[in-house]
This record gives C-alpha cells, structure tokens and sequence, in this order.
C-alpha cells in the first residue's frame, strides 16, 4: 500500500455527497414499506402475497449484486455509475403511481433491484479505498445516510398521506432523488479511481481480473462474512416489511404512527453505526458482530412480548441499534479480506447474500403470519441472527491489513 496516500487528506466533500445519495437510496424504499398496508388494502392482499412483492424486489436485486460489481470494477467512471443508479431506483416507485394491479406491482419493484444493487458496490468500495484505515467508522458515516433516509422517509410520508393518496406520495417523493442525482454528476460525474494505472486501485486486465474473481469463491473469510450478512439482512428485511403491517393491522395504528416508530427503529441505527463502525476498528470485526447479534436476538423476541404495552417502542429502538451497528463491521471485515481493486465484486458478491436474505425473508415470514400469527414470524426472524452469529464461531481471528495510520 502507498503509505503518502493512505495519510493524505480526503475532500469532505466526496464522502459527505455520497453518503447524502445513499441516504435516498434508503429513502425510497423506506416510503414505500410505510405505502405496504394501504397498497395491500386496496388490492386486498393477504400476509403471502405482500411478502411477496419485497421478495421480487430483492430477488431481482440479488441476481444484479454480482454483475453491478464487476461493472463497478471494470469500469471507471464511479460517479455516474452513482448518478445512474440513484435516478434508477427512484424512477420506478414513481411508476408505481398508475399502477393497478397486484402484476404491475411486482413489475415495478423488480425494476428498483436493478438499481438499488449498482450504488452499494460503486459507494463502499470507493470509501473503503480512500480511507483504508478506518473503513469502519468511514462505512458507519455512509450507514448513517441510509439511516437517515430511512427515519425521514417515514415521517414525511405519514404527513403526506393525511392529505394526498398514496399515489400522490410517490410521484412527490422522486423530486428529491432527481435533485441529488443532478448533485452528484455535477461533483462526481467525472470521478473515477484510476488515477494512475501502476497502482492497485486502478481497473484490472480482463484476464487478472477474471482469475481475481474466482478467487473470492475460494475465500473462507468471505464467503462466511457474506453469509453472515445474508442473514442479518434477513432479520432485517423481515423486520421492515412486517413490522409496518403489525402496527397497522394489529395495533391499528395510523399512517403516521406507523411512521414514528419506523422513525424510532432508524434512530436505533443511526446512533448505532458509528459507534459499532468505530469499535469494530479499534477492537476487531468479530467481537462487535457477534455481541450485535446476540443482542438483537434478545431484544426481537423482547419487542415481540412487549406487544401493547410502552416497552414495545423501547425494544423497536433496540433493535435497530443492535441490528444495524453489525452492518459496517460485516461490509469493512469483507473489504479487509480481499484484494483493494477487486472491491466492487467483493461487495457484490456481499451483496449477493444479502440480496438474498432480503428476497426470502418477507414471504416466509408472510407464510408463518398466515399459517399461525405474526409474533411467530418475528420469533423466527430472532432465531435467524441467532444462527448467524453461531457461523461466527468458524471465522479466521483477524483479516485486516494493518496501515500506518491504524497505530
């Protein structure tokens, strides 16, 4: 590693913006789970057929992980591959404003996971790469803007809805995606990692990168790491499509309650992930992920026998702090296990799994809602972070590269 780049100052503008355009990548779907209850009422959907919809989206989404991470490595241009895909996962929700069947539902999200998965391989690596020594806290910031938009995003969509359809909502809601996309071409467009071909963020050969490729295959660290992921992100999922619908249903919640405590679950987060990124830093990966995992656990079985009692907000924000101050630790310990040019197919194939997990989590979980009640399927998502933190156990010690700056 070039010791004069890793210790030189990084514009705060680069990380600022793309942290910014993260938060409205989160910002869309986060409305969208909120619509969930009044699309699924009006086309008079059962628990399955809801869990469904998100299970096409992430479906789509993990069949895209890998192939947007090999684009992002072999291609250049890192800020317009950003532009694009922001504009690609807001444009489709848009559509969904004259849509009026359960089919052009599922056809619209399966647009937004064409999108969705170009961004987070494209924005990590590039972080990771210019802040190699604290790729943690440096993920934790770009976490935090998904946080962000995903707290906001319900409480100004719960405003929206007291006065304008749902439909209205989500034609409004692509304003401010159009804005940043503009933002970022004009700052980023032009930015791209290979400023000098001898180095080893520059875009590979065809042939070295090919036989890189296969060498995450063949690496234990991460394949485990991204199995890991996967099925945090499937607690994850589970929890953000079916917890809307409980308080909707269940609790009878309005619009914008359901908001406030998806408000609530964001905030957790948000505190959290600099805290985890920066730990998992300064102590190590796997002692964070295994504690956020077991805790999380704890406090989805706690939310669920709070139920109707003012616990269960306190156990909402719980969760989100412990679930979500895993995810920067899981994306640095796969960064610090593979190769620095191979950093757009390393978070990919992360991605993958944890595409994944999104796509199966929200119709098993409709399936268990259905087949016996919905405290059941939020039972079965605490077990699923349970048995994740057990793959823990057959992790090697330590894969970060040591640098200058982390003495």
């Amino acid at each position: 590693m070039n010791t004069a780049s890793a210790a030189a100052p990084v514009p705060l503008r680069e990380m600022w913006l793309i942290s910014a355009g993260h938060m409205l990548t989160h910002w869309y779907p986060a409305t969208f789970l909120l619509l969930l209850p009044l699309i699924g009422r009006e086309l008079d959907l059962t628990y399955t057929e809801i869990g469904f919809i998100m299970t096409v989206m992430h479906g789509v989404g993990a069949l895209m992980s890998m192939p947007g991470g090999m684009l992002v490595d072999m291609v250049g241009k890192k800020g317009t591959l950003m532009a694009f895909s922001l504009f690609w996962i807001g444009f489709p929700y848009a559509l969904l404003s004259v849509t009026h069947s359960y089919w052009m539902v599922l056809a619209c999200v399966s647009l937004v996971g064409i999108g969705n998965n170009l961004w987070h391989p494209t924005a990590i690596a590039t972080l990771a790469n210019r802040y190699p020594a604290r790729k943690g806290f440096v993920l934790s910031l770009h976490g935090m803007g998904g946080n962000v938009g995903e707290a906001l995003a319900p409480l100004v969509a719960g405003l929206l809805l007291a006065s304008l359809s749902w439909r209205a909502v989500v034609v409004i809601n692509i304003v401010p995606g159009i804005i940043m996309t503009v933002l970022i071409l004009m700052f980023l467009g032009a930015f791209t990692m290979e400023s000098n071909r001898n180095d080893e963020n520059a875009p590979p050969t065809l042939a070295d990168y090919l036989q890189n490729f296969g060498r995450l295959f063949r690496n234990r660290a991460l394949m485990l790491i991204s199995a890991a992921t996967g099925l945090r992100t499937l607690t994850q999922s589970g929890l953000l499509t079916f917890l809307p619908l409980y308080l909707a249903y269940e609790l009878k919640y309005s619009p914008f309650a359901v908001g406030v405590c998806m408000a609530v679950l964001q905030l957790g987060g948000f505190i959290a992930a600099p805290v985890g990124g920066h730990l998992s830093d300064k102590f190590g990966r796997r002692r964070i992920i295994m504690s956020g995992m077991t805790v999380s656990g704890i406090t989805i079985v706690g939310m669920a026998l709070a139920a109707r009692t003012p616990l269960f907000v306190v156990f909402v924000a719980l969760v989100g702090f412990f679930l979500y101050a895993m995810r920067p630790a899981l994306q640095a310990w796969a960064m610090d296990a593979t190769p620095k040019n191979m950093g757009g197919s390393t978070v990919g194939l992360q991605f993958t799994f944890s595409a994944l997990g999104s796509a199966v989590a929200p119709v098993i979980c409709g399936m268990i809602a259905d087949a016996y009640n919905i405290y059941t399927a939020f039972y079965f998502l605490a077990g699923t972070i349970v048995f994740a933190n057990i793959m823990m156990i057959f992790m090697p010690a330590d894969t970060r590269r040591p640098t200058p700056a982390a003495v």
